[in-house]
């Protein structure tokens, strides 16, 4: 898990800038297709790893529930043990429902850490979605501006006086990937603003839901639950 959020991190962080260079210079897409497959596959990786983790939080809170209305029964059994008189029987219970108030608890921290490790999934899932969706676009870009190169390289090779034209189509080509690189910063910074907007809505959603659990279990103390 902490390997796989690692790679997705550096994938994330990845500067598109340098690979765009490295694929002109190389007069190839190879890199950034390379690129393209591991954010893909990442993707998939972090698809079942979310499902898994997912499930056993869902397993976890169940299991959490049920010992939760044992506890219940089993208070409420030493109390009636109590009026009865039957010491003996009520000492029993109470040593049930303290073996299961701990085994509560641990429930408990275990739903708490699976839940924060699925929400870090989630979040690095939607931020290579969008880092994918943006190479795409700028894959598509590159790979006109790279038949634009070779282009001007077999025309140059053809002419006379290959030195005193070097310059000029050098120009014309630093002016394309300079519209390229523009596009890609605008695109980057609407992927950031997104993702920013995302984060915040997470928390603030996490943040509801705390604040409603809280409320719930005063309403449940205060009788005032069905």
């Amino acid at each position: 898990m902490a390997t796989l959020l690692e790679k997705v991190s550096t994938l994330i962080s990845a500067n598109i800038h340098s690979l765009i260079d490295r694929a002109l210079k190389s007069n190839s897409i190879a890199v950034i297709d390379q690129y393209i497959r591991q954010v893909e596959n990442s993707l998939s990786d972090l698809e079942d790893a979310a499902a898994t983790i997912g499930g056993e939080v869902r397993s976890i809170r169940r299991k959490l529930g049920d010992h939760e209305q044992k506890a219940e029964e089993f208070d409420r059994a030493i109390d009636a043990f109590l009026l009865e008189g039957n010491e003996t029987a009520a000492t029993a219970v109470q040593s049930k429902l303290n073996s299961t108030q701990r085994l509560i608890e641990t429930y408990r921290e275990q739903a708490d850490r699976q839940d924060a490790e699925f929400q870090k999934l989630l979040e690095a899932k939607v931020k290579l979605e969008a880092r994918l969706a943006t190479m795409k676009q700028q894959r598509t870009e590159l790979q006109a501006l790279l038949e634009v190169a070779k282009s001007k390289e077999i025309s140059l090779r053809a002419m006379k006086g290959l030195d005193s034209l070097m310059g000029s189509g050098d120009a014309d080509i630093s002016r394309i990937a300079n519209s390229v690189y523009a596009r890609l910063d605008k695109a980057s910074t609407a992927v950031e603003m997104r993702a920013s907007s995302l984060d915040a809505q997470i928390d603030d959603i996490l943040d509801r839901t705390t604040l409603d659990g809280q409320l719930a279990e005063r309403r449940r103390k205060l009788g005032l639950t069905e």
